[in-house]
C-alpha cells in the first residue's frame, strides 16, 4: 500500500511553520496514542504514521529532502544522508513524548520520588472587611498527615531499608512492546518510587506517614480581597518515604459589610441626608475602615446619586504601597409623616419656587412639550 504524503497525514501545508507542524503532529499524537487506544490497532498504525511524518517534516535537512523527492529520498538509503536507515523509532518517541507531554507519556528523567509527593490541601478562611483591612494572625487547625515518628518517613521498620520492587527491578519505570515502538510507564507497584517494603514499620504500616491534627499560625496580609488564594509550600500533606510535602492552600472570604462596599482597592458608602441639607448645603462625618471619621462638606443645591471622593481612605494595595479611595454618594431622603407645620411651610414653598431653582425639571418639560407637539 502507497504511503500517504506526510503534509496529508500531519494536515498542515507546505508552507507551514515548525510550530504549526508540531502542534498538528501533537494532536495526533495525543488522539492515537497507544495508552488511549489499547487494542486498537487502527489508532496505531495512525499513531506510528503520524510519528514517522513528523520525524521527517521537523528537521530541516529530512524536510527539504521530502519537498524535492517524496518518499523516494529515504528509500533503501542505507542508513545514508537523510535516510532513516537502520532509525530507532521507540527512542525517537520516548524523546518526543518528553518534550511534548513530559512523565505522562513515558519520560525517565523526574525524580523517582515525586510520584510519592504529598497532597495539596485547601482550608477555607472567613474574616471580616476590617481585618482584611488592617491584616491579621491566626492559628489554624486542620486534619493532614505527617511524617511517622517510628520510621522516620522510611516506611521501613527501623533498622531495615526499603529492597528494590520486584517488578521494575529499581528503575520506577516498566516498558511494554507494541509493534515496532516501546511505551515506557510508572511502575503500577511501586509508583515511581523504585522501592519495595519488605519489612513495613509497624506504626504506619509501610507508608512513612500517619494521620493527624496540625495547628499552625497564618498570616493575612493587609488588602486581602474576597476568592484569594494564599500558597503555604510544604505545609500540606506529608510525601511518602522521604519524598516532599504537598502544599496547603488558604481560600478567604470576605463577610460583606452593612456599610462599606467593595470594588477591589476602592470602598464605596452612601450617605442620606434630607432635602432642606441637599438645598442649603451642610457638613457630614463619615465613618472610614480604620475607625476612624472625616469630614465632608456638601455645597448648596447638591443633587442626590453626587459622589465625593476621599483620597487614601479605601483599602491597603496588596503588593506595594499606598491605598484605593472612599467614595461617599449623598442620597437625598424625602420625609414622610409631615405634620402640619411642615406641610403648610412646604406648600407655602412651592407657591413661591420659580422655574429658575429647578433647571433639570425645566428642560424635561421643554422637551415634553416639544413631543407632544410633534
Amino acid at each position: 500500500m502507497a504511503k500517504r504524503d506526510y503534509y496529508d497525514v500531519l494536515g498542515v501545508s507546505k508552507s507551514s511553520n515548525q510550530d504549526q507542524i508540531k502542534t498538528a503532529y501533537r494532536k495526533l499524537a495525543v488522539k492515537y496514542h497507544p495508552d488511549k487506544n489499547k487494542g486498537d490497532k487502527a489508532a496505531e498504525e495512525k499513531f506510528k504514521e503520524a510519528s514517522e511524518a513528523y520525524h521527517v517534516l521537523s528537521n530541516a535537512e529530512r524536510k527539504q529532502n521530502y519537498d524535492n523527492f517524496g518518499h523516494a529520498a529515504f528509500e533503501n538509503s542505507g542508513g545514508g544522508r537523510g535516510g532513516f536507515g537502520n532509525f530507532d523509532f521507540s527512542n525517537h518517541f520516548s524523546d518526543i513524548f518528553e518534550d511534548f507531554f513530559g512523565e505522562g507519556f513515558g519520560g525517565g528523567r523526574r525524580s523517582r520520588r515525586s510520584n510519592n509527593r504529598g497532597s495539596d490541601l485547601r482550608y477555607d478562611l472567613s474574616i471580616t472587611l476590617e481585618e482584611a483591612y488592617a491584616g491579621k494572625k491566626q492559628d489554624i487547625k486542620f486534619s493532614t498527615s505527617e511524617k511517622c515518628d517510628t520510621c522516620k518517613g522510611s516506611g521501613s521498620k527501623p533498622g531495615h531499608e526499603a529492597g528494590s520492587c520486584s517488578m521494575c527491578g529499581g528503575h520506577g519505570q516498566v516498558r511494554s512492546s507494541q509493534g515496532f515502538f516501546t511505551v515506557q510507564q510508572t511502575c503500577p507497584q511501586c509508583s515511581g518510587s523504585g522501592e519495595e517494603i519488605t519489612n513495613p514499620c509497624s506504626s504506619c504500616g509501610g507508608q512513612g506517614k500517619k494521620q493527624a491534627s496540625k495547628r499552625l499560625s497564618v498570616t493575612i496580609p493587609k488588602g486581602v480581597d474576597d476568592g484569594t488564594r494564599i500558597r503555604l509550600a510544604g505545609k500540606g500533606e506529608s510525601g511518602s518515604r522521604g519524598a516532599s510535602n504537598g502544599d496547603l492552600y488558604l481560600f478567604i472570604n470576605v463577610y460583606s459589610h452593612e456599610l462599606f462596599k467593595r470594588s477591589e482597592e476602592n470602598l464605596f458608602f452612601e450617605c442620606p441626608i434630607s432635602i432642606a441639607d441637599a438645598a442649603l448645603g451642610t457638613a457630614v462625618e463619615i465613618p472610614t475602615i480604620d475607625g476612624g471619621k472625616a469630614k465632608i462638606k456638601i455645597p448648596s443645591g447638591t443633587q442626590t446619586g453626587k459622589q465625593f471622593r476621599l483620597k487614601g481612605k479605601g483599602m491597603p494595595y496588596m503588593r506595594g504601597s499606598g491605598a484605593g479611595d472612599l467614595y461617599v454618594q449623598v442620597n437625598t431622603e424625602v420625609p414622610v409623616s409631615l405634620n402640619r407645620e411642615q406641610k403648610e411651610l412646604l406648600e407655602k414653598f412651592r407657591e413661591i419656587e420659580n422655574e429658575k431653582s429647578n433647571p433639570s425639571i425645566k428642560k424635561f418639560f421643554q422637551k415634553a412639550k416639544s413631543f407632544w407637539k410633534n
